[in-house]
């Protein structure tokens, strides 16, 4: 008896946050059901208290060479125009499904209308998981895209090992391991077994943290007669165990490749420079990439990226400067996190000129792509050089984007800069907006101010503070009696002088010996 498979919840979802002016949020969002399956049936999970995903851009310009690459043994000008005609139609059928803000039967109606004239040309199966990649940004919509696949199944257009693999992947992107169980039980049942199909159920299991299955799962793909593990089914390891930090079992694993005569390719020395960077093992990183530049598997663009990220946070700016350099147009273009990773490494150093290359890094990140925490070490940077003006926009644009600052230590930098810029009268204003945006709220903060006060002997002002501590239960403490002792000292207080002693004995506090002559020896003596 066949039962119901729907994904269209989930996939209108993304349609919708993409071309609605105000997407609306579901109370369980993401909650779908799989249908018209023969031998399979699944009920997501609600997942509670979920947001709506982020609007993802529109989808690019499908890539026609993926697509020729399919036929790569046809090269007459008539096919060549064919492939690129299927690359085109690829295209516009994506951009209408990812307007179709329907459910199920409208996507399947789309597919069936537009899509099935060159979806089932002869020879064409693998055109589907090439369409299922190319909606690879919306996974619950190509997931929507393998059940209508499913159920146009004759004995004409079987299903492919290769289309199961896709869906499992998919299902690992969206963190439904269950779902990736079942497609890959039905998969069996039907003798698709095939390495793909393992290696897919595998990055399930490491994209949702099971490590333990997917290590079992590699035995049993070992203890199978049919299909043995690849270099890609190593690479899935070598991530693993490079994202555990347990490098002795990543070198193990390669090691093990190399025994069974398996080439290494570009993605295992990238996930073994990976797992060294995660573990903060730099000598070993730049091993393994002066290792591939030597051998016969070259870095590709995909390796230098990593090996900016692994310099920056190395600190190693020397050579994160020149490996930007290879890279710079790519970078600035699609690895806006990287940007924001070098930013981070200046602001982590001490170099002269750091502020302005922070500019001119900042300059390359687009306004959506704002993150409050860099916003937060760019005033920590500021006050550290006393850029005073830059620092209180900075600051400024905090409060009006009620960014709170929770560190003591950021708060001390700022209070220094205003102390060696000599601007009491900001640091007070600063010090009201702090306590009203309930930002980290600590002595140092009130103590400089009643070292400027005092500088500028503001007696009354300086003692007013004493009052402001203690509306946040803060008490005075020994570096409080003496920033008084001090204050008075040179204003000439004696009384207040001898008060502020007196308490400083009451508290158990060190008096200083240059003042014992203000009191009587035969007191002392009492005393």
């Amino acid at each position: 008896m066949k039962r119901i498979w729907r994904l269209s919840d989930a996939a209108q979802l993304e349609v919708l946050s993409r071309f609605s002016a105000k997407p609306k949020t579901p109370t369980t969002p993401y909650t779908y059901t799989l249908t018209n399956s023969p031998n399979f049936r699944f009920t997501r999970d609600v997942v509670n208290n979920a947001q709506s995903p982020p609007p993802p851009p529109p989808p690019p310009p499908y890539p026609f060479s993926s697509v020729i690459d399919i036929f790569a043994d046809r090269t007459t000008p008539q096919e060549i125009r064919a492939r690129e005609d299927l690359g085109r139609k690829l295209n516009q059928l994506a951009e209408e499904l990812v307007q179709t803000a329907g459910g199920s039967e409208k996507i399947s109606r789309v597919l069936e209308d537009e899509g099935s004239q060159f979806l089932w040309s002869r020879g064409f199966v693998n055109v589907i998981v090439e369409f299922m990649h190319q909606l690879d940004r919306w996974p619950y919509l190509a997931l929507e895209v393998f059940n209508w696949r499913r159920n146009q199944v004759n004995g004409s257009n079987p299903m492919t090992a290769h289309e199961y693999a896709k869906a499992i992947t998919l299902a690992g992107k969206i963190k439904n391991v269950q779902l990736a169980l079942e497609l890959f039980d039905e998969a069996m049942n039907k003798r698709l077994k095939t390495t793909s199909i393992y290696n897919a159920l595998m990055m399930a299991y490491v994209l949702d943290g099971h490590t333990a299955k997917c290590q079992s799962l590699f035995r049993d793909l070992k203890g199978e007669r049919d299909c043995r593990p690849t270099i890609v089914t190593y690479n899935i390891l070598i991530s693993l165990f490079g994202g555990m930090m347990l490098v002795d079992h990543m070198e193990a694993t390669v090691r093990e490749l190399k025994e069974l005569d398996l080439s290494p390719n570009v993605k295992t020395y990238n996930n073994l420079i990976a797992g060294y960077i995660t573990a903060w093992m730099w000598d070993r990183m730049e091993r393994t990439f002066q290792k591939m530049k030597a051998g016969p598997v070259s870095p590709a663009i995909s390796t230098y990226l990593l090996m900016l990220r692994g310099y920056a946070h190395s600190g190693n700016l020397k050579k994160m400067e020149e490996m930007y350099e290879l890279v710079r147009h790519h970078v600035n273009d699609k690895e806006i996190p990287l940007i924001r990773t070098m930013i981070c490494a200046y602001c982590r150093s001490s170099v002269k000129d750091r502020v302005q290359k922070i500019h001119t890094l900042m300059n390359l990140i687009p306004e959506d792509q704002y993150r409050p925490w860099l916003h937060v070490l760019l005033i920590k940077v500021y006050a550290q050089e006393d850029c005073f003006e830059a620092m209180e926009r900075s600051i400024n644009e905090a409060f009006e984007r009620k960014i709170s600052i929770h560190t003591a230590p950021l708060m001390r930098s700022i209070v220094a800069s205003y102390f060696r810029c000599k601007e009491v009268d900001r640091l007070a204003h600063f010090v009201k907006r702090a306590e009203g945006a309930r930002w980290r709220i600590c002595r140092s903060l009130y103590h400089c101010k009643m070292v400027m006060y005092a500088s500028e002997q503001r007696l009354e002002e300086m003692e007013n503070v004493l009052g402001e501590m203690a509306c946040f239960n803060l008490d005075c403490c020994k570096r409080t009696f003496w920033i008084l002792y001090h204050a008075y000292s040179r204003c000439g207080e004696r009384n207040k002088v001898a008060k502020v002693l007196g308490l400083m004995w009451k508290h158990g506090y060190e008096v200083p010996l240059e003042n014992l002559t203000l009191f009587d020896r035969p007191w002392l003596s009492i005393c």
